[in-house]
């Protein structure tokens, strides 16, 4: 395509076949029709070579093929060199090689995706949220990546998040904040984040007890939420706060209090705590919670508060890993993010790791 190698075609029949992929087999169609157009093979033989190419790693099925297809290209008038190498070609698309109408779908779902997530990288991230659990990635990748991109990414929020995530209006126009919705909150039932979402419909809550007395839902789903952090954003009730004010609560209000409450359309406390300073927890354990209960953190990156003690040590950041020299030795510390180890591979692992400056890949 770039013009760096000539496309050899020596007969018309076979330019016929690969001519819309300069040469190279692609498509097991293509497979098929080499074998047909220049071998000599029936359309059933076609179709068992191509069922060999399949799994001819595993049991060696398609060497079977191999005197019959290069016999047959030579008898065609094909230097057998050139049919030689046309097996080979056939033999190693056997490992990747696809029909092409699966190659067109998956192009234009790779190509819709692109374009999705170059134009609007907030609406993509909110959609990959939402339908989880899915693909490569994890939650927490997907929003540092929106985010790198300039996407504003917003905390679960008892009085703003819906069940699945959202995209709410910024300063900008063109780009909307994504709202990470109640589906975030590890443990949290759906039907209990939808009796919340129905309850502040009217008015948002104002309290704890508020929102315990409105929705109705058990101690349990509150905990869920505060441990998630989501009384801070509105209520502005840090985790530890939160927590201290639900276990006041029982998972039913007493009758006096809730004909109090529907009596005077108001939330009547059943009892008034003393205030009560409470430690404030580290950034760290912040950021800790936020991965046990959220799966994420919009707080600083883990890698981060280990970074004066890895400069220390001479540990370099993921980014500086990247840009170094071919050669150079060094080592790199980071969350990973993802192991792989194919069986084509030969014990080859490749790791993917993340710190505060970007990701890093290894291969092991």
């Amino acid at each position: 395509r770039e013009g760096k190698e000539d496309v050899v075609y020596p007969k018309p029949e076979l330019e016929k076949v690969l001519g819309k992929t300069l040469g190279v087999p692609l498509f097991q169609e293509q497979a098929m029709r080499v074998a047909i157009e220049c071998a000599g093979f029936t359309p059933g033989e076609a179709d068992q070579l191509r069922r060999a190419m399949a799994t001819f790693k595993h049991t060696g099925g398609v060497s079977s093929f191999g005197a019959k297809l290069i016999g047959g290209m030579v008898k065609n008038g094909y230097e057998r060199e050139f049919a030689e190498k046309t097996f080979k070609q056939l033999e190693g698309f056997g490992s990747y090689g696809f029909p092409e109408s699966h190659a067109a779908s998956f192009a234009l779902i790779a190509y819709a995706s692109s374009w999705m997530k170059c134009h609007h990288p907030d609406v993509f991230c909110a959609a990959l949220l939402n339908a989880q659990p899915m693909g490569f990635y994890a939650p927490a990748q997907i929003v540092r990546d929106a985010r790198d991109h300039g996407v504003e990414a917003r905390p679960v929020c008892i009085n703003a998040s819906r069940w699945d995530c959202t995209l709410e209006p910024t300063a900008d126009d063109g780009r909307f904040a994504v709202r990470l919705g109640l589906r975030m909150v590890r443990g949290l039932a759906n039907a209990d984040a939808a009796t919340i979402v129905i309850a502040r419909a009217d008015q948002p809550f104002a309290s704890v007890d508020d929102l315990w007395h409105r929705a109705g839902v058990p101690a349990a789903s509150l905990v869920e939420l505060a441990q998630a952090d989501a009384f801070q954003p509105s209520l502005l009730l840090a985790r530890r706060e939160a927590l201290w004010a639900i276990k006041a609560l029982r998972d039913e209000p007493l009758p006096l209090f809730a004909a109090a409450s529907g009596r005077e359309q108001r939330t009547v406390s059943e009892i008034q705590e003393p205030l009560v300073a409470l430690r404030a927890m580290t950034a760290g354990g912040e950021v800790v919670e936020d991965y046990g209960h959220v799966g994420l953190t919009l707080r600083d990156h883990p890698v981060s508060f280990l970074r004066a003690d890895l400069g220390r040590k001479r540990i370099v950041s993921c980014r500086e890993a990247m840009q170094a020299r071919d050669g150079h030795w060094l080592e790199a510390a980071g969350l990973v993010l993802v192991r792989q180890r194919p069986g084509s591979a030969k014990g080859v692992m490749f790791i993917t790791i993340e710190d505060e400056t970007g990701i890093a890949n290894l291969v092991v």
